[in-house]
């Protein structure tokens, strides 16, 4: 829950038009803002007097430089100056000096605005945005780099850019990777298994088990509904899907399927009765165990915890135990994402797709949510293939994770309404008894068992505190855990064990903030998956025969997996 200037090959593409419509719209109400918003002025005269010190400073040294050896000023420390075609050219050079003092001096502006925290970051938002286009890097006529290449191959770099241009507008986004090199089924989401049921919402499946003797509680994964599950399942080196069986674990996914407009009105209740409900169920009946072991990735973990609490409240306690990965519960705390969330952003969107709506509910689409995604990070997730792709003409290399990034999801406009409310805006889903779902009193300390809680370090999605927070909302667990991993919301995820990279923090205290269990956490090379692993294990019963089929003689198998859910595009 992932977003102009004079006309140039790069204005033109498909995904500066999505930001037009996605962010747009959004930027431009942050910045009209600033109208009734003041600078304090011995802030604004600090900015001018250190703007003009740093501007002389900046031209004497271009002089100086230019004089001695005629290139002007050294080379800048941002990678999109640092090929040496701007340290070269001193015109580019100056360019890039004078782009980089503007942005430091424009978002110290940003800063320095008065007023409440959350309309200060969002100014900071919509200024940095703005600065991020404007970057010189970003159109060929300024381009010093994109301009050496394409006369070093006589225009042969700008054709090339065209045709990727084009070739995006009709596939209606910009390429991230090489996506003729993936096919799901084929060299991604490739472990082998079954779908063994189906319903309109999604599709269970179940994984081969590739150990002799499996544990006797069965493994349920639901991930995200705004995201198809394959990247828990990318290549064999990097799927936690293969990994988790090799440990020797049965494990069943849900395939959440892709919405079209007979699924609008589609509800957060059906998504809670239908999905995790009716999946834990069917784990249930086809394994013969009573308790299973449950994991839910970012928004999956948010369901599945609230199908818990439904469940607690009719009496039944089927998780043996709960893993959370990068989940929000307590949405006190929502990072850059709040920028867009206010009452009236949530209210409109109930009248354009809720169920508000005069026509009746509609979609979110995926590309909507994609492009949201990507203008977080919009130097490296747009203005760098921008540059790459168009200016350049060089086609992004194959890169499963892009691809699957760019493999989106719609989402019922009825369900994704009432998600927003009442988490985003309202942060009722942690206060027990503030919400009905399914028609029971959801209250998330009612869920008992044992708790492995996983956050990301950098992680712009869900930050890290917020999802330590989660220890706070899970009072009635009977032992929680909380594992901080390096890196972003996916790739501090998908970390291979086998390949030893990056590093952990542990801590078996758990304090009230979590600043205060990273003063006292230990940090350990390498992945968490093997601390996940080994408290998995604790939970998982004892080892009994691995099936020999899949499902049984209720659920039988559909088709092979990944099934038809997941090749379902937007």
């Amino acid at each position: 829950m992932t977003k102009k200037t004079p006309p140039t090959p790069a204005d033109t593409s498909p995904s500066m038009n999505a930001n037009v419509q996605a962010v747009g719209s959004t930027v431009g109400d942050m910045v009209k803002t600033l109208s009734s918003l003041s600078l304090p002025m011995d802030a604004l005269s600090r900015l001018q007097s250190e703007y003009l010190t740093q501007a002389t400073s900046m031209w004497n040294n271009a002089l100086a430089g230019f004089q001695k050896d005629g290139k002007g000023l050294a080379p800048v420390g941002d990678k999109r100056f640092s090929a040496e075609a701007w340290g070269q050219n001193p015109t580019a050079a100056l360019a890039a000096q004078a782009y980089l003092l503007n942005a430091r001096t424009l978002m110290q502006m940003a800063e320095s605005v008065q007023g409440d925290a959350k309309t200060k970051a969002r100014i900071r938002f919509a200024v940095q945005q703005w600065v991020d286009a404007a970057s010189p890097a970003n159109f060929l006529a300024t381009n010093p780099e994109a301009l050496a290449k394409a006369v070093a191959t006589r225009g042969e770099s700008l054709t090339q850019g065209m045709q990727l241009l084009w070739k995006d507008i009709e596939q209606g986004h910009m390429s991230q990777t090489d996506e003729s090199v993936f096919e799901v089924g084929r060299n991604v989401a490739t472990s082998e298994g079954a779908v063994v049921f189906e319903n309109d919402l999604f599709q269970l499946i179940e994984y081969k088990p590739l150990t002799a003797k499996v544990f006797e509680r069965p493994m349920l994964f639901v991930p995200p509904c705004i995201n198809k599950y394959y990247i828990l399942d990318l290549q064999p080196e990097n799927s936690v899907i293969r990994y988790t069986v090799e440990q020797g674990h049965r494990v069943f996914v849900v395939s959440w399927r892709n919405p079209d407009e007979s699924l609008a009105a589609t509800t957060w209740d059906d998504y809670i009765e239908q999905g995790p409900l009716k999946a834990i169920e069917v784990v249930q009946a086809i394994s013969g165990a009573t308790t299973i072991d449950t994991l839910g990735f970012c928004v999956g973990g948010t369901i599945l915890s609230t199908a818990l609490a439904v469940l607690a409240a009719r009496g039944q306690t089927p998780a043996a135990s709960m893993t959370l990965l990068t989940t929000l519960l307590d949405f006190q705390d929502t990072g850059i994402l709040d920028v867009f969330i206010d009452e009236a952003a949530v209210k409109q969107r109930e009248r354009t797709i809720g169920v508000e709506a005069p026509k009746g509910p509609g979609l979110l689409k995926g590309k909507e949510l994609a492009t949201t995604f990507s203008f977080l990070r919009p130097n490296d997730l747009v203005w760098n293939y921008v540059v790459g792709n168009y200016l350049k003409g060089e086609a992004p290399p194959p890169f499963d994770l892009l691809y699957w990034n760019g493999d989106s999801t719609n989402l019922p406009g009825a369900m994704f309404c009432w998600y927003l409310r009442h988490t985003y805006l309202d942060n009722t889903l942690k206060a027990p008894g503030a919400l009905t779902v399914c028609g029971e009193s959801l209250d998330l300390s009612s869920i008992t068992c044992p708790v492995f809680i996983y956050g990301s370090r950098e992680d712009h999605i869900v930050p890290w505190p917020a999802a330590y927070a989660s220890t706070g909302v899970l009072t009635g667990a009977r032992d929680k855990t909380f594992v901080l991993g390096a890196s972003g919301h996916i790739a501090g995820v998908i970390n291979p064990a086998s390949k030893n990279k990056r590093s952990h923090w542990i801590n078996s205290q758990l304090p009230a903030t979590a600043d205060d269990w990273f003063k006292t956490a230990t940090e350990q090379p390498g992945s968490w998956w093997p601390v996940w692993a080994g408290w998995l294990a604790r939970h998982a019963g004892k080892q009994v025969a691995a099936p020999k089929a899949y499902g049984n003689r209720t659920y039988k198998v559909i088709e092979p997996a990944p099934g038809r859910y997941v090749k379902q595009k937007a």
